[in-house]
């Protein structure tokens, strides 16, 4: 996570020489943006994830912004990931899942179904797939630099080597399935993990997550 400061120009300063002593640092790593303590406006944001961009810095997600701060094409935000625990594996299953999901794929073969969309191949680095109407089914992996972004639940029958956010629109009841967890950012209904909170037995493994509260959890399936 990175907790910008004014004046910008000092705080950028400041991470460049973070940059310098340590080559690489922020190469391919998901970063949220936390802009609860920054006094900013929509502009100042965009300048600021220009910036970050401009030094490779990849924004998974922006958390402590107003509603006003958002536009088309910012990343998504998000909430909870501080106070929410470790992803837990509990003893009893949890009962049914919900919905999810949208598309910007030009070249993805997409069947669409009322409130569900099936992507019948692999979502590369760089893609995304967003339908906050309802559920996003990949018939494939999901890439490292690859996200989807669904209105209910996300179901990957595939490795989740991206980011994966379910409940977009506010769906707390929303789940995410993957046959191989591997993910950089999970996310239910904007409280989120990155891959350095997810528990490590998990890793590899078929798992379904959901939301209890403001905790994300998590169990193997079968």
């Amino acid at each position: 996570m990175l907790s910008p400061e004014n004046p910008l120009d000092e705080w950028l300063g400041r991470l460049d020489d973070l940059a310098g002593r340590s080559a690489g640092f922020f190469l391919e790593r998901p970063i949220v943006l936390d802009v609860a303590e920054l006094e900013i406006d929509r502009p100042q944001l965009k300048d600021l994830l220009g910036a970050l961009a401009k030094r490779n810095v990849r924004v998974m997600g922006i958390e402590g912004g107003r509603p006003s701060h958002f536009e088309p094409g910012m990343p998504p935000a998000m909430r909870g990931g501080r106070p929410a625990p470790d992803i837990e594996v509990p003893t009893d299953k949890p009962g049914a899942a919900t919905e999810s999901t949208i598309v910007v794929r030009p070249e993805a073969q997409i069947v669409r179904a009322p409130a569900s969309m099936i992507v019948r191949e692999p979502v590369r680095s760089g893609q995304s797939v967003i339908f906050p109407e309802g559920d996003v089914t990949v018939i494939g992996s999901v890439a490292s630099g690859a996200e989807i972004i669904a209105g209910g639940s996300v179901h990957i029958y595939g490795a989740l080597r991206g980011r994966a956010l379910a409940g977009s629109v506010g769906n707390p009841e929303a789940r995410i399935f993957c046959r191989r967890l591997e993910a950089e950012l999970l996310a239910i209904d904007g409280v989120y993990k990155t891959a350095d909170d997810m528990a490590p037995e998990l890793r590899g493994q078929a798992v379904q997550l959901w939301l209890d509260s403001d905790s994300i959890m998590a169990e193997r399936l079968n």
